[in-house]
């Protein structure tokens, strides 16, 4: 397995073997950096026979509100969690779709197609992973939400796009988060199959991590997904 720093350090990039046909976008979650993901790749015990391109992109700093201002690596400012009165940075929200949006287009033109890549994302990056997946214009191979909500549902609803509503989505959250309540990722899963979708969920006995049967599952999940693309 060969690891690449990117020059610029917005990104982690990792090949699981010369010229890759198939890529995952993986985002952190709030405060994380694209380190933080990246020693899950060989435990996902993905086939040999594919080459795989994961790309872990480094969120930019911001301040965050419900952190008291304080700054941080994070996809967008969190105004509030209250699910009742929930107020979003849409803007920021935006920003990183268009970004995200940007990553998907530079492997567009490397080589791979956007029906082989996949938006995964833990926390606030499962929540951009919603976001982007949901109102992306071309098919995505697949969108994996972990431990995740939906910040901004009525943008999703305006720009829902069709062409994703097939789109695989596997949707994980621990049955003890004490940061991104169960019934958050619930109300985000039952959202996406309103709209049609088809979302494989699962819980596990964890709070706000990942856990080694979920990284189990993720792997079947995405070795799936590959060998559908690759028949």
């Amino acid at each position: 397995m060969a690891e690449q720093f990117s020059k610029n350090n917005t990104e982690i990039v990792i090949e699981t073997a010369p010229n890759p046909t198939f890529c995952v976008i993986w985002l952190h979650g709030l405060g994380a950096d694209g380190h933080d993901f990246a020693p899950i790749v060989p435990e996902l015990r993905l086939p040999s026979t594919v080459a795989v391109r994961f790309i872990f992109p480094h969120a930019e700093h911001m301040p965050v509100t419900i952190n008291g201002g304080y700054r941080m690596p994070a996809w967008y400012d969190i105004l509030s969690l209250d699910g009742s009165n929930r107020k979003i940075d849409e803007a920021g929200i935006l920003a990183t779709r268009n970004r995200v949006r940007a990553l998907i287009t530079r492997e567009n033109a490397r080589g791979i197609p956007s029906d082989r890549i996949v938006l995964a994302g833990f926390s606030q990056g499962g929540a951009m992973a919603y976001t982007v997946g949901l109102t992306q214009p071309e098919r995505l191979a697949g969108i994996m939400p972990l431990s995740a909500y939906m910040p901004a549902p009525d943008l999703i609803q305006a720009e829902f796009s069709a062409n994703n509503r097939d789109t695989p989505i596997f949707a994980g959250h621990g049955l003890q988060d004490d940061i991104v309540l169960l019934p958050m990722g619930i109300d985000a899963r039952d959202r996406a199959q309103q709209l049609g979708c088809t979302v494989e969920w699962h819980t596990y006995p964890m709070a706000h991590s990942v856990c080694i049967e979920e990284i189990r599952d993720i792997g079947k999940w995405l070795a799936g997904l590959i060998s559908k693309v690759e028949a």
